[in-house]
């Protein structure tokens, strides 16, 4: 310390400084320990208190569903057809055949509990009102099974895409969700929308893009030929022997052979590029694009819809080639990236199928 501009030291014995030193360490123990059960209390209270929300919530429908049984019995039954002509639809128009893992099974914890309770206090309230009700929970119940599925493949779709290194999120961000009839049609007569009705439009259409999305990640080898002639990245460039960036892959093969469209999509360029002579361009949306280079002839024209495996080209020399091959591009926002791993990816789940 210092004391009329001189400075002076203070000795301090080895107990006291280790005294003092239990002494921080038993505080800061004490402080992290109170800050710990702090936040533990404080995340406990916010979910019970989603809980009781949850279950006032399941009670308030409950209600709700009494209410309208005993202002219009005829009206109710109205809304369980036009709801089930609704889910009708849905299912062919997402689905076509129902799975049997929807067919069958019970519907979740809760909503058995919700949809249980509304049954009993209208078979009190209304007997008369008791078989519309079975009516309406196995409705619901399946509403709920639909729900499930269209996560459970959601979650596999979205498992397959990140799997190739790349962000399902953003994949789907770009697509529009198909909501409008839901809103419609799956209403109360207050103007309402059933949660469960509405958390089944929300997974469908998750589910529609995602799988969707994982159908225009590149799927099939678009030659037909039994080795890669030249990989992605640098090489020696065959025209002057310097490093040179190569951005995708080339299979060889013989003048004329079939090109197929790697994966789903829209053509958006027939035509000539420099260095890649004929070439043909495939959007599959998300900013993902093939590009299908040094062509001897086109199969395909601009705006046609193609699958995966249509025959869009013939292979060729043109442009910068030193013989027929296919030079084939994955991009991403215009970037090019390995073509590679999508198409091992795909040889292995046909090995798996």
């Amino acid at each position: 310390m210092r004391s009329q501009g001189q400075v002076r030291f203070i000795k301090v014995s080895t107990k006291v400084q280790t005294l003092g030193a239990v002494g921080v360490v038993s505080f800061l123990s004490v402080w992290v320990g109170t800050m710990a059960s702090a936040t533990l209390s404080q995340w406990s209270a916010m979910q019970e208190q989603a809980a009781l929300q949850a279950r006032e919530a399941r009670i308030a429908t409950a209600q709700n569903r009494v209410d309208a049984y005993r202002q219009d019995v005829r009206a109710v039954a109205a809304d369980l057809e036009r709801r089930q002509e609704f889910i009708q639809r849905m299912v062919e128009a997402h689905l076509g055949d129902l799975p049997d893992d929807i067919q069958g099974g019970d519907a979740a914890s809760d909503d058995r509990d919700e949809t249980s309770t509304t049954v009993k206090k209208l078979s009190m309230a209304m007997p008369e009102a008791a078989q519309l009700a079975q009516l309406e929970a196995a409705q619901l119940s399946f509403v709920e099974r639909l729900t499930r599925y269209a996560d459970r493949r959601s979650t596999r779709a979205a498992d397959s895409i990140r799997k190739l290194g790349l962000n399902p999120g953003a994949m789907i961000a770009r697509r529009s969700a198909e909501g409008g009839p839901l809103l419609r049609l799956a209403t109360a007569r207050d103007g309402s929308v059933d949660p469960r009705f509405r958390r089944m439009g929300a997974s469908l259409a998750r589910m529609d893009a995602m799988v969707s999305s994982l159908a225009s990640v590149p799927q099939v080898q678009p030659a037909h030929v039994p080795f890669v002639s030249s990989s992605f990245g640098y090489r020696a460039d065959p025209f002057n022997g310097g490093a040179a960036f190569h951005a995708g892959l080339d299979f060889p093969g013989p003048m004329g052979s079939a090109i197929y469209a790697a994966a789903k999509g829209r053509v958006t360029f027939v035509g000539q590029k420099q260095g890649y002579g004929n070439c043909i361009e495939i959007s599959h949306g998300s900013g993902l694009v093939t590009r299908y280079a040094h062509l001897s002839g086109f199969g395909a024209r601009v705006g046609q819809m193609v699958e995966p495996g249509t025959r869009i080209a013939a292979m060729g020399s043109t442009g910068r080639s030193t013989g027929p091959h296919l030079h084939f591009e994955v991009r991403i926002n215009d970037q090019p990236v390995n073509p590679r791993p999508f198409l091992d990816a795909a040889q292995k789940a046909q090995a798996r199928s």
